[in-house]
């Protein structure tokens, strides 16, 4: 059997970094790692191709020839896998779809033949099983969560990595906490379920194999979400990994109780992490409190992100504005926040109610929801009625994105970081492509940007006072580009 494998395009957004993988030669951020996963659930023995629509276009030839087509993505994707449910039912296939955004809303692809949902470890096998048997049904959901150690390695070998800026791999599913608007625990559970450290280390072998050097994430919702069985299970074995292998730097996602445990920074730098995204999501208590965000209260979150800097980690964080007890200060106590802490890639979002979270079912049961979350929290859109109006809250989300995404406060920011951070001894080896983005980012940022005054003394700054941190210096203006051409074109 022909499998076709399609994973949507992303629309611009601050997460797909298409300005800024211009500078480096690639085509998107990530590989579909969802996609790889379930191919690797598929018969050895039938035929597999895959195509990254955010890297390559499908053709009628592909589509012909396919017997199936599985589709998988993110509520970011919506429009883009609308599309592609249109193209395959005018060529007559077949489409078994899943993933997080089927899983959330089945009622709304009415086309797709076959609706595989959940985790694709429990609920493929069934699926393939009635199609041997030559009768399937439509939904297939699962009443349990799977046991990560079965979970296969994804097939690398259906990309081509030279296409993208970072491989992906996955080490747990689920989070101990609750917070009221994520919609990870409704998805994956609230007890982490992880794999074995030998098949995180089999999956970083088949990519260092396959000749990657550079940054990989591990996707995981919280990677702490264990602190004894990382601390005493998978990190050693990560550090031992490094010592043979170099040129590759993990980040991944976390909680702020990171802050808490200076053994597990030090075992996390020494093992090859470099960065952590993290949930601040507001300085105020009140609106932590609002969302249950539990392990970000009663703390002093500038000194945490300060503490994990120095420790050698850079923090990117996730922020909302439109909690009930937002005000009009609550935008300038965020301003001020990103600025002090030196959080270069923050990204600001306005709150939004996914399908499944209690935030969504609150707000359903107060008629205050006017339609679908976008999936993008980046985008300046919402799909609840904020208690200040949404007018109120348009225009504070738009001040602080026009502050903090302006060069003279984006930069000043990023000498703010430079400053705290205590730079790890790993890094990323210098390649053409990187080495080329140097002297690309002079030209359009130094040169033609109007960005070149606090571009070049940026690079001065950096040269005198931090030369080992020159080349994330020069990152950062990248991003800082992209950033900006995010906000000029869909926010303000």
């Amino acid at each position: 059997m022909n499998i076709l494998l399609i994973y949507p395009a992303y629309p611009d957004t601050f997460w797909s970094f298409n300005y800024a993988l211009k500078y480096i030669h690639k085509k998107a951020a990530y590989p579909p790692l969802g996609l790889m996963t379930v191919a690797a659930l598929l018969p050895e023995h039938w035929s597999k191709r895959l195509v990254d629509l955010n890297v390559e276009s499908v053709s009628d030839k592909d589509l012909l020839w396919a017997d199936l087509v599985f589709v998988g993505g993110m509520a970011i994707q919506r429009e883009s896998a609308k599309k592609i449910i249109v193209r395959c039912k005018d060529a007559g296939r077949k489409i078994v779809a899943g993933g997080p955004l089927f899983s959330a809303e089945p009622d709304v692809f009415a086309e797709v033949d076959h609706l595989v949902l959940d985790e694709a470890e429990m609920t493929l096998p069934v699926f393939l099983e009635d199609l041997k048997n030559g009768h399937t049904q439509r939904v297939y959901r699962a009443s349990e969560y799977c046991d990560l150690r079965n979970s296969p390695a994804p097939c690398l070998e259906l990309i081509n990595i030279k296409h993208y800026a970072s491989m992906s791999v996955q080490f747990s599913r689920g989070c101990p906490f609750n917070c009221e608007f994520c919609n990870v625990t409704a998805l994956f559970g609230h007890r982490q379920r992880m794999k074995s450290p030998c098949q995180v280390v089999d999956e970083l072998d088949r990519i260092y194999e396959a000749g990657w050097r550079g940054n990989i994430f591990f996707v995981d919702d919280n990677f702490i979400g264990n602190k004894k069985y990382i601390k005493t299970e998978l990190l050693p074995i990560l550090i031992q990994w490094r010592k043979n292998k170099k040129g590759c730097v993990f980040y991944t996602e976390t909680s702020i109780n990171l802050a808490d445990d200076p053994e597990l920074m030090d075992l996390m730098v020494r093992a090859g992490f470099d960065s952590v995204f993290i949930g601040i999501e507001t300085p105020e208590e009140a609106g932590l409190a609002e969302c249950n965000k539990v392990q970000n209260k009663n703390r002093d979150l500038l000194k945490n992100v300060r503490v994990i800097q120095r420790a050698g980690l850079q923090v990117l964080g996730g922020f909302i504005v439109g909690f009930d007890s937002d005000t009009h200060l609550s935008f300038q106590r965020q301003i001020n926040f990103i600025q002090n802490s030196g959080i270069v890639t923050a990204m600001v979002g306005m709150l939004q109610a996914p399908p499944g979270t209690r935030l969504f079912d609150r707000l359903k049961k107060e008629n205050r929801l006017t339609g679908r979350v976008s999936g993008d929290n980046v985008d300046g859109t919402t799909n609840i009625i904020p208690q200040m109006g949404l007018e109120s809250l348009l225009e504070g989300y738009r001040s602080i994105m026009k502050h903090i995404y302006s060069p003279n406060h984006f930069y000043r920011r990023v000498r703010t970081f430079l400053r705290e951070f205590n730079p790890p001894e790993v890094k990323i080896p210098m390649d053409f492509q990187r080495f080329l983005a140097f002297f690309r980012s002079t030209f359009h940022l130094g040169i033609w940007g109007k960005e070149r005054f606090q571009y070049w003394y940026l690079l001065a700054w950096t040269l005198v006072r931090r030369p080992r941190l020159f080349p994330l210096a020069v990152t950062f203006a990248i991003y800082g580009y992209h950033y900006r051409r995010i906000c000029e074109r869909y926010i303000l």
